[in-house]
């Protein structure tokens, strides 16, 4: 059975869902526990109950928001998709570093498929597991905020405060 818990964020409620073997399986900025569960894969989705702390997870969260922001980076998660690119792109998208945002057509070739661009957005558009995996980091080709299944005013406190 899988765990999820709730906390506050300066850029408002974080839920994160986590398997038993501490993969984080979504996550977002919602108290929706069933909206975050309709973005995980059939095949890792099941019951979820609440509990007050994700352990590891949780305290990752928090050292994140205290300003290490590479402690995400070794957070395991867990995601699957019908598409070796969209998998691919997901790995590619934990690589780009806090305070350096790419452009959707950098994000592809980055993916190592330039022509890719509107795949590469929808790899950012599929993301169950936000913040861990950094979708908040590409950007519209003339460098606006673009979209965000959360809100752009989360995406650009995630900016600004990864500038920093």
């Amino acid at each position: 059975m899988m765990r999820h818990s709730t906390m506050d964020t300066p850029a408002g409620a974080f839920t994160a869902v986590v398997s038993d073997g501490g993969a984080v399986r979504a996550a977002g900025f919602t108290t929706d526990v069933g909206g975050l569960l309709r973005l995980v894969h059939p095949e890792l989705a099941g019951e979820t109950r609440p509990v007050a702390d994700l352990g590891a997870v949780s305290a990752a969260v928090r050292c994140y928001l205290d300003g290490d922001l590479a402690a995400l980076d070794e957070v395991p998660v867990e995601q699957r998709t019908g598409g070796a690119f969209m998998a691919h792109a997901w790995q590619v998208m934990r690589e780009i570093k806090p305070g350096a945002p790419v452009t959707y057509t950098q994000f592809a070739e980055l993916a190592g498929r330039p022509a890719a661009v509107r795949a590469a957005a929808a790899a950012c558009a599929r993301n169950p597991v936000a913040l861990f995996v950094p979708c908040h980091r590409v950007l519209r080709i003339d460098g606006t905020l673009g979209g965000y299944r959360w809100g752009l005013d989360v995406k650009a406190w995630l900016l600004e405060h990864e500038r920093h």
